[in-house]
């Protein structure tokens, strides 16, 4: 109970600066109406227990399957296990993600199903279980994860030279939402197992890096789509539900009978694979048993829930602050409003303040933890302002933030200390996390579908990404910065 307990405040802190950002904003200068605000109070309510309960259940049992199941394939010594089971376990975890399949129905809704939410699900899961299995069979073979991470990125530069424009936007966010509270710890889980069984001194920094390669998988396999759909053209609109349902409460009734089956779907093929390992390669003891599938159910209560407050309460009313406020003959003001919401975001993130002691301990105290958030929370809060901007000013498109950024990534990964490198690529998710794929997209979808010349498809999307892609910098320049103290430490000692 305990852990439920910390959970739940974990999420309260995430959740309660953006309601407090939005109940302000409406009573200012951007009113949306009683319903729609009594609407995204409930939806609040439904995220902060639904997501409560996931977390939970996702410790308890999402958790040690991972860990379990990755050590169980390591054991057998065998390639083609490794690489089959990784892409399996990664393709399975990432269609039960909650921020990709909030992404996968925006962009579904966004382009009136000419890119549907299962085709995208499943090309992206095809991308994360490849990349895993890639992944996994880098700790095996103890590859350098920067040469590994330079040819990943240098094909995907390459795809972006020939994608249509309107899919970058969608593979660029697809790899920040992948890396979420379902994958992340999973994933993470899994590259542990794989790498302690490996054993020898270098195993904590093998076991980094896998997400970071993971998420690089939906960017190609959607660039990769976007090549084989032959559509060169999409404009994207927002469907608008600013109308009056006449009930608060209806709305929510209403999503839940569609989302008892998505969400089923979503997780089974998790639960029979897990219960094949079972049967056949891990025989858990009854009690442990119990309490993984215990925390599945968790798991699944908390994911309709969640998504429950999400689609019928939550984006809607981002999506509605944004339009409202871009409509504003200052309609400027959504940038340092995205700055601030970037900031409390990325501030009161629980995952956050996870890595920020990781790395102090990593860095014996060199690197403090107010250091590591304050420039995560500027970082973000600062993409999330360089989106508005983007979406504000016709001229900038997203290839011109997102591949110089990546670019400057990678080129640090050959001078950041290797563990920082793994850990900075791992940490997409820690930024991307479910208010940045519920609230912050809805945000500047509304922006974007207000904004003279502006389209949501091109210029909405993408935020996702920026945000994702702060740690990625900010992180290894942070281990520059411990690597020159540690040498000037170890100068002074001389």
């Amino acid at each position: 109970m305990n852990v439920f307990v910390d959970k739940f405040k974990e999420v309260i802190m995430s959740v309660l600066p953006v309601t407090a950002i939005v109940l302000l904003l409406n009573f200012t200068i951007a009113p949306i109406g009683t319903e729609m605000i009594g609407r995204f109070i409930v939806g609040a309510i439904f995220i902060i227990f639904g997501l409560s309960i996931f977390l939970f259940g996702a410790e308890i049992g999402i958790q040690p399957i991972g860990s379990l199941m990755g050590s169980s394939i390591a054991k057998k010594k065998k390639l083609w296990i490794v690489v089959v089971f990784g892409f399996l376990l990664g393709f399975l975890v990432n269609i039960a993600e909650p921020d990709l399949l909030v992404l996968a129905r925006q962009v579904s809704e966004v382009t009136s199903g000419a890119i549907g939410q299962t085709t995208l699900l499943i090309v992206v899961s095809i991308g994360i279980g490849i990349m895993v299995a890639l992944g996994l069979a880098r700790i095996v073979f103890k590859v350098p994860l920067n040469r590994v991470l330079t040819v990943l990125y240098g094909i995907i530069f390459a795809l972006v030279l020939f994608a249509p424009k309107v899919f970058l936007g969608i593979a660029f966010d697809s790899g920040g939402a992948t890396t979420g509270s379902m994958t992340v710890p999973f994933i993470l889980a899994l590259g542990l197992g794989v790498a302690s069984i490996q054993g020898g001194k270098e195993s904590e920094e093998d076991s980094f890096g896998l997400v970071g390669i993971a998420s690089a998988g939906p960017m190609l396999a959607v660039l990769t789509m976007s090549l084989l759909s032959g559509i060169k053209e999409l404009t994207g609109s927002l469907p608008y539900h600013g109308e009056s349902s006449g009930s608060i409460i209806r709305p929510f009734l209403h999503e839940i009978p569609a989302l008892l089956v998505e969400v089923t779907f979503a997780l089974l093929p998790f639960l029979v694979l897990f219960l094949i390992f079972q049967v056949l390669i891990i025989r858990l003891p009854r009690k442990q048993f119990a309490r993984i599938l215990k925390g599945l159910l968790y798991t699944y209560i908390g994911f309709l829930l969640f998504l429950t407050g999400v689609n019928a309460g939550f984006m809607e009313a981002g999506s509605a602050i944004g339009h409202t406020l871009a409509l504003l003959d200052y309609n400027w003001v959504v940038i340092p409003i995205g700055f601030i919401l970037g900031f409390v975001v990325i501030f009161a993130e629980p995952a956050v303040y996870v890595l920020n002691e990781q790395i102090e301990t990593v860095t014996s105290g060199h690197i403090q933890r107010k250091v590591i958030l304050y420039a995560l929370s500027i970082g973000v809060a600062s993409a999330v302002a360089l989106s508005m901007v983007k979406i504000l000013v016709a001229e900038i498109q997203l290839w011109h933030l997102l591949v110089p950024g990546y670019l400057i990534a990678v080129i640090l990964s050959y001078f950041a200390p290797n563990l920082f490198v793994g850990i900075a690529f791992d940490s997409g998710g820690v930024a991307s996390g479910p208010m940045t794929a519920t609230f912050i997209l809805a945000f500047a979808q509304g922006v974007a579908e207000a904004t003279e010349g502006a389209d949501v498809l091109l210029d909405a999307f993408g935020v996702i990404a920026l945000v994702a892609l702060t740690p990625l910098i900010a992180i290894q320049v942070l281990g520059l910065i411990y690597k020159h103290k540690a040498k000037k430490t170890a100068v002074g000692e001389e």
